[in-house]
């Protein structure tokens, strides 16, 4: 049954930013509606520009959000939605269907530009989780003879191929996120780029020269004490941020951090890689390659298990977070607790201790039990489960039974069940996070990590809102 669409004075702005601004970035928390504004404008579009609107997104997005987003609301019920995603036959099925709206992985995106060719027809691109884009580093140069340009491009085949046809056969460039800098400012070229490649420097050496200087560890870069105030006064016009906490009366999720301490054995094996880059793991002799490889087995100690060859063999060095999650699990009494997990042996003991919980997959069917309370524990990877995904139903509770580096996939999970999106779907209740951290161990770094990383993120969003409207 569709429902009657309202827009929230900040959906109002959206839209017609959408509208008035062909190329540009719509920064709106997770969980405010930048799909159902970002139909709607398009529907206002195919009234004057008639070519059909590409949608990249993460496969399940893809395939069932965005079709599913039409079908929702009253106003977009005429509307129709391709997921051309399968197999290659039935990729070259949805295309043959005459819709408005198409969308697409962005795995297939290399497979879709070289089916066109020169004769691309999507005139309005929507790059859904824009920070997929992230890693581009290619320019358009002038030619030194003829003045004309061209394009070079650089980073993975996704975006060196989008970047072929982005300034030539696409006139509207859409970005949609709620995490544009996730891994600080140096993530905003990239997606910058598709939308104007003068903004932020026509080239990322550029980029980097201008407002970034090296770190002291010699291997990264780190942005320049104006970087920040420079960057966003560029974006200013071209991207438009909302910011949840200025529209919605939300309670900050309850965070808990739930401290284990390893056992002796364990304790020892975790100082043995942390020191000396080798633990003996009963007849295996484990060894890290290099510091990040350190960093991975250390990961893998703090939660329990680490693998001892390349197959992806395992071995079990203690319990202590199973014991801990465990306790999370009874506290809540009956009420469904999302598990996020990062390693497959992680979810393989997950699935050994809690053999009621089940996994979230492709199935849509798993996300249906899971919204209608029949899956007490679900298991999600971050990396799969993040983006736009509608898991509020389901629960309020997310217990983080491992840990990395990557903000962006931690904020997208928890924003699957978040404040926002409860507040949305009518449910009075706060979100719970819990974060199961191993003391003395590297969990404690990646949490702290996240902590300035965000710091940055929450700066740019707030500079690029527009005021709240009265």
């Amino acid at each position: 049954m569709t429902q009657a669409f309202i827009p929230r004075p900040y959906q109002d702005q959206a839209i017609q930013h959408l509208l008035d601004v062909p190329r540009c970035g719509l920064w709106a928390g997770m969980g405010m509606g930048k799909t159902s504004s970002t139909l709607t404008a398009i529907d206002h579009l195919t009234l004057v520009e008639p070519n059909p609107t590409l949608v990249l997104a993460p496969l399940r997005v893809a395939r069932s959000t965005w079709p599913d987003e039409v079908k929702k609301w009253a106003h977009l019920s005429h509307l129709e939605v391709s997921p051309v995603v399968g197999t290659p036959a039935e990729r070259l099925a949805a295309l043959r269907r005459d819709v408005a709206i198409y969308t697409i992985n962005y795995e297939q995106l290399p497979w879709l530009i070289e089916h066109f060719g020169n004769k691309w027809p999507f005139r309005t691109v929507v790059a859904d989780e824009s920070t997929r884009l992230k890693g581009f580093r290619g320019a358009m140069h002038t030619h030194h003879k003829t003045g004309k340009l061209f394009y070079r491009g650089d980073g993975g085949q996704r975006t060196r191929m989008l970047g072929r046809i982005a300034h030539t056969h696409v006139k509207r460039f859409i970005q949609l996120t709620g995490t544009p800098s996730p891994n600080g400012l140096k993530d905003l070229w990239g997606q910058v780029w598709f939308l104007n490649p003068e903004v932020l420097c026509r080239t990322y050496g550029e980029f980097t020269r201008r407002w970034f200087q090296e770190s002291f560890d010699g291997f990264s870069i780190e942005p320049l004490p104006h970087a920040q105030e420079e960057i966003q006064a560029r974006l200013k016009g071209v991207c438009l941020s909302f910011n949840p906490k200025d529209w919605f009366d939300l309670q900050d999720p309850i965070h808990t951090v739930v401290e284990v301490e390893l056992p002796i054995k364990a304790r020892q094996l975790y100082r043995d890689m942390e020191k000396e880059m080798f633990a003996q793991i009963e007849e295996h002799g484990v060894e890290a390659v290099n510091a990040a490889a350190r960093t991975g087995k250390c990961l893998q100690l703090a939660n329990g298990a680490i693998y001892v060859d390349d197959k992806g063999d395992f071995r079990e060095i203690h319990d202590a977070k199973l014991e801990a999650l465990e306790s999370i699990i009874e506290e809540a009494a009956g009420a469904p607790v999302l598990v996020a997990y990062h390693f497959k042996s992680d979810l393989s003991r997950l699935q050994k201790a809690f053999p009621a919980g089940r996994v979230l997959d492709a199935d849509p069917g798993t996300i249906r039990d899971w919204n209608t309370g029949t899956i007490p524990v679900l298991f999600a990877h971050p990396a799969s489960a993040g983006h736009g995904l509608n898991l509020q139903d389901g629960g309020n509770i997310i217990a983080f039974f491992g840990h990395n580096w990557n903000l962006e996939e931690r904020d997208q999970i928890i924003e699957r069940i978040g404040p926002v999106r409860q507040a949305q779907a009518g449910h009075d209740r706060a979100v719970f996070i819990y974060d199961i951290v191993a003391v003395g161990t590297v969990d404690e770094q990646v949490l702290e990590r996240h902590k300035t990383k965000r710091a940055v993120q929450d700066i740019l969003m707030a500079a690029m809102k527009k005021g709240k409207a009265k």
